[in-house]
């Protein structure tokens, strides 16, 4: 992924999506619908499931204690496990993980705020990136440029891709189309801090059926 890697230090905005991936994001209202289709219902076990780690989660950053350690394993690799995203047919990839930065204007001046980027593969058709800030602040559609340059280098040009960008309490979906339009489109930002169940159950409804959608992609090429 060295190479991919390089790409993605190189996109520090939308504007750069657009000139070196010759991408431009989609200004067609039904571009980006599966996000928004009729979803998935979660079970009585996934809820339960959802219901803990959201309490977790908001014991956790109360005491302030998310960061680069704790996120992974409080809130988003039992998200995965919960969804049953860890087992066959499913199959999860570690990729390799950029940094990122970006200035920004406050009232004592300019300040820099700098992140990492951590992104798994699901399918290899779904990509799961985690912006993990290392000085509060950073917001997911920072990430969303170098996210784009990692899916745009997923194989099977044919087929869309999708993803998700979460700073842990955001949560942004990206759909990616590479044939004859390159075009990108994101969705609704879900925070789980304004309705931290509500929104969770809606990423996760969200998630099963993209990541259901791309499974299918696949499973439809090996017929083909």
């Amino acid at each position: 992924m060295a190479q991919v890697t390089a790409i993605a230090k190189a996109i520090l905005n939308l504007r750069d999506v657009e000139a070196k991936l010759n991408l431009r994001r989609s200004a067609e209202p039904d571009f980006f619908l599966e996000w928004q289709e009729t979803l998935p219902e979660l079970t009585r076990p996934e809820k339960i499931s959802l219901e803990r780690l959201a309490t977790r989660y908001l014991h956790y950053l109360e005491e302030g204690e998310v960061n680069e350690g704790t996120l992974n394993i409080i809130l988003l690799s039992p998200l995965l496990d919960a969804l049953g995203l860890c087992d066959p047919p499913y199959r999860i990839r570690g990729e390799d993980w950029v940094e990122v930065q970006t200035a920004v204007d406050t009232e004592e001046g300019a300040i820099t705020l700098e992140g990492r980027i951590d992104a798994l593969t699901l399918q290899e058709q779904f990509w799961l990136v985690i912006i993990e800030g290392k000085r509060g602040g950073f917001n997911v559609l920072q990430a969303v440029p170098q996210t784009l340059a990692y899916m745009a280098a997923t194989p099977r040009p044919e087929r869309p891709v999708f993803g998700l960008v979460t700073n842990s309490y955001d949560y942004l979906f990206v759909k990616l189309v590479r044939q004859e339009r390159r075009e990108f489109a994101l969705s609704h930002n879900f925070t789980l801090l304004s309705d931290e169940q509500s929104n969770l159950f809606q990423v996760a409804r969200v998630l099963k059926h993209l990541v259901g959608i791309a499974g299918s992609a696949i499973e439809n090429g090996k017929n083909v």
